[in-house]
């Protein structure tokens, strides 16, 4: 009996909403929502409130991915009008080397580079191109303040002059080649046009960079002789086993490619670090103004200054400082102590009395201080008169 009344009490607190059903004509069947099942909390304290219903958010457009482009280009510099002219002449390195100044320079509104390279053309085969004439001409018109020379890599070829032709790298070959050169840095010197001529690299083939090489010492001489700043630049392109390397560190310390595939000419790398050697050398004359080829030189007023020599620059003034004696490599062997002037070799004459050492004049090595005077004792003895 007990247990039916408490079923009663709760069958009358507790109230099951069950969710109707509907059949359609159609055979579906639609349940209506669920009623919320009341508690004995909602008869004593009365039913939550119903929950709001969720605010839908309208769906974000997506974010449109950001549009890759390429960096500003810089800005141009306009050039001033009295710029410095710098020509570049030689074959296609020279025009690899124009291009690779302009970039360097693009910011210096001092300096502008004249592209005079010539594709296939160098100092044996005048009768393609007669760079003679063509300096002759450039000088004539005043194109340029300041000459960079780079050339040679299509001269390893026969020659021919009035004596006749010669083969490359003969000893007549190297005489007419050099004497070619020499015409040609001669013309730009009575113009007084400053000259760095640049020597070539290393090249892929051995025999080929070994007949370049040689090419390039004879210009290293001729340059010398002609009064041109010479910049050997051999060394600087070589791998770290001292042979040929397609590959080097670049203007920036990194690994980059130098050369092209052809193994002769250089990429885009290695002419701005060719570019940036050669800016190096070009301070010497251009210093963001104009160009001079006022240099000190020590050895005027010397016997040294009276000698037949380039202008006072580059390896060629240390050579000159060590012909007047003010500069001694140390690659030179010492004399031999045999070899050194003795008292035997000097001629036997008596010996100096002590007499001849006091009464020595003043200014000689053997006064020690107590000389005589010769221009006081000619005073005396015309006042004695």
């Amino acid at each position: 009996m007990i247990r039916l009344v408490v079923a009663l009490l709760v069958g009358m607190l507790v109230f099951i909403d069950v969710a109707p059903v509907f059949a359609q004509s159609d055979g579906t069947i639609i349940v209506a929502q669920e009623q919320r099942r009341r508690t004995l909390f909602d008869l004593l304290f009365g039913e939550p409130e119903p929950a709001p219903a969720p605010v839908q958010q309208a769906p974000r457009p997506a974010a449109a991915a950001p549009a890759a482009a390429l960096p500003p280009p810089k800005p141009q510099v306009e050039k001033a009008a009295d710029a410095t002219r710098l020509a570049v002449f030689g074959d296609s390195l020279a025009i690899d080397l124009s291009k690779a100044l302009e970039r360097f320079y693009a910011e210096d509104p001092n300096l502008v580079v004249v592209n005079q390279g010539v594709s296939s053309s160098g100092f044996v085969r005048f009768d393609y191109f007669d760079w003679d004439k063509a300096i002759t001409e450039q000088i004539a018109a005043d194109s340029f303040d300041l000459a960079v020379v780079i050339i040679g890599i299509n001269d390893r070829q026969e020659i021919t002059t009035g004596g006749g032709s010669f083969a490359p790298l003969s000893e007549q070959w190297t005489a007419a080649y050099q004497g070619r050169i020499t015409d040609f840095l001669g013309k730009l010197r009575a113009a007084r046009k400053p000259v760095i001529w640049v020597g070539l690299p290393p090249m892929s083939k051995s025999e080929y960079s070994a007949a370049i090489s040689q090419i390039s010492n004879i210009q290293r001489l001729a340059s010398f002789s002609g009064g041109a700043e010479f910049l050997d630049i051999y060394e600087r392109f070589l791998g770290e086993d001292g042979k040929y390397s397609s590959y080097g560190p670049d203007v920036n310390g990194q690994n980059a490619r130098m050369r092209k595939d052809d193994g002769i000419h250089f990429s885009s790398a290695g002419s701005d670090k060719l570019a940036f050697y050669l800016s190096q050398t070009i301070r010497a004359f251009y210093r963001g103004g104009g160009v001079t080829m006022a240099v000190a030189d020590p050895l005027l007023g010397t016997d040294a200054a009276a000698m037949l020599r380039p202008p006072y620059q580059g390896l060629g003034a240390a050579r000159l400082l060590e012909v007047a004696g003010a500069v001694i490599p140390i690659s030179r062997v010492p004399a031999r102590a045999t070899d050194l002037v003795t008292a035997a070799s000097v001629p036997a004459t008596a010996p100096f009395t002590l007499e001849q050492l006091v009464t020595a004049p003043v200014g000689r090595v053997d006064a020690f201080g107590v000389g005589v005077d010769p221009a006081a004792g000619a005073a005396e003895n015309d006042g004695g008169r």
